[in-house]
């Protein structure tokens, strides 16, 4: 039984983060490296703050979250100190519980009973927080083993791309008996976790710990394959009964102003990928921020990423740049009601923001200032305002007098367009719809037969729980197609969307 006065008694605590100048100073993760035992003393006490509600909108599939975790049942343990009983609920509906302890902006924290009045509550359960100890303390403690399958079908699988969405799909399907093979165009395995991630976000031993146990159960990882070149579309039906589309949607959107194409304006994953292989060893980047006046463009978790990035590397300046307007401290119940999403201006979940730089909101890049070599040295802001026109397009529209400020490194991150054209698409006869994603029907399999999709590359770009939660559920279907019915389970169906965007 929950401690229904927890609240109450116990007030919310976050996890304590690093001085800032310490933490800017390496690569290791923001928060304080507690003990153990000290952390799950914390936690516990925290964990008592959860009334177990009768309607739990926490692990809803329209507001919280859509992994369906059992938020109440685990807080409940971790409030009596059954770690291993904790661990063995968070595993039942999520693969990778300390990626989504790290990274997911915990929209199930949002949509905590406990999050409608925060004045009187003090806030909701740091439902986050609980659910990466659960995951460190099983890794911890031992109690994160392979699962290899007791019985072997003999159907092989390619999964295509090796995001979450794909290592996710990858996991269940190696668990239910096929023979799975994930191929990767880079390097190194993980995707956007990989290398679009920073390692202050997530240490990729985290990362790694993880893909062992995967290879400890049967799972086969090739990379350096891009399929549909390396690997044709011939060898690839082949060679295996059914393939699963986990490619992501890198397709970066871009700001063709004037100067655009002068040497250091680039793409944020331009910038973040060779930050972060230096961070794996293979030697300095050739986009270092050291000593240079950094402009981002672009509010969102992408840009605030390229932040953290730049702080690190000793940016002598760093100006984020948002076109919108300059966000609440608090939920606006006019425009965002409890259990949606709210708008609010996030500094918790990116602690980039708390260590330095300035941001800039209703502002937008005007051109790109060229010095004689060709390079940018600066750029022409204007104040601006949004408008939509008769058909809902998002229009972009100055409104007061141009600025000129100093840049010598400028980064777009304004989002994403979708799905990459690449030849695999041409290859599997398969075409993106108008959002630049894949279509696929009920049973998550696209027009070519065989050939299912799940992650970012079926709902464009989202959050790592739902990736891993469209994962799963795409197994259940691809093992019901191979095998005539499925006992894995599939938290969410295609064309699901959270509360906050219908």
């Amino acid at each position: 039984m929950a401690d229904p006065t927890g609240f109450l008694k116990v007030p919310k605590v976050d996890a304590p983060k690093r001085p800032v100048d310490e933490r800017v100073g390496d690569w290791h993760e923001v928060y304080e490296r507690q003990s153990l035992p000290e952390r799950a003393e914390e936690v516990s006490q925290q964990a008592r703050r959860c009334m177990d509600c009768g309607i739990p909108f926490c692990h809803s599939g329209s507001a919280g979250c859509p992994l369906g975790n059992l938020i109440p049942e685990w807080n409940d343990l971790v409030r009596r100190g059954r770690w291993d009983a904790a661990s063995e609920r968070l595993h039942a509906t999520n693969n990778f519980p300390e990626f989504t302890g790290r990274l997911c902006p915990a929209p199930c924290e949002a949509a905590c009973v406990l999050s409608i009045s925060e004045e009187h509550t003090g806030g909701s359960v740091t439902i986050k927080r609980i659910e990466n100890t659960i995951a460190d303390q099983a890794w911890a403690l031992g109690l994160v083993d392979p699962q290899p399958a007791s019985i072997r079908t003999g159907k092989r699988i390619a999964v295509v791309g090796s995001g979450p969405a794909g290592l996710a799909a990858a996991q269940q399907l190696t668990r239910a008996g096929h023979d799975v093979t994930v191929f990767e165009r880079d390097d190194r395995i993980g995707g956007l976790m990989r290398y679009g991630i920073p390692e202050y976000k997530l240490e990729k031993r985290t990362l790694d710990q993880r893909l062992a146990q995967m290879r400890a159960e049967g799972t086969r990882f090739v990379t350096e394959c891009e399929v549909g070149v390396d690997l044709t579309v011939e060898q690839l039906r082949e060679r295996h009964d059914a393939v699963v589309m986990a490619v992501g949607a890198l397709r970066a959107r871009d700001n063709d102003v004037e100067g655009r194409h002068l040497q250091g304006v680039h793409r944020a994953m331009e910038y973040l990928v060779p930050a972060n292989k230096e961070c794996e060893g293979d030697g300095p980047s050739p986009l270092s921020a050291r000593d240079k006046h950094v402009v981002i463009i672009g509010g969102g978790d992408t840009g605030a990423d390229c932040l953290g990035t730049a702080h690190r590397q000793g940016a002598k300046s760093v100006t984020q740049l948002d076109y919108n307007p300059e966000p609440p401290e608090t939920r606006d119940d006019t425009r965002t009601p409890w259990p949606t999403w709210p708008l609010v201006l996030r500094t918790r979940l990116s602690p980039a923001h708390a260590e330095g730089g300035q941001r800039r909101y209703q502002v937008a890049v005007q051109r790109f200032l060229a010095d004689e070599q060709g390079r940018v040295r600066g750029m022409e802001i204007a104040e601006v305002k949004v408008e939509r026109d008769a058909e809902g397009r998002r229009r972009i529209v100055p409104v007061g007098q141009t600025l000129e400020i100093p840049c010598d490194l400028a980064l777009l991150a304004i989002g994403f367009d979708g799905v990459e054209h690449m030849p695999l698409l041409d290859g599997l006869g398969l075409r993106l719809n108008n959002r630049g994603a894949l279509p696929c029907g009920t049973d998550w399999q696209t027009d070519a037969s065989g050939v299912f999709v799940c992650g970012d590359a079926h709902r464009g770009a989202s959050l790592i729980v739902w990736a891993i939660a469209e994962g799963r559920s795409a197994a259940h279907a691809v093992d019901a197609y191979l095998m005539g019915e499925s006992d894995l389970p599939a938290p969410v169906r295609p064309g699901a969307l959270p509360l906050a965007v219908v």
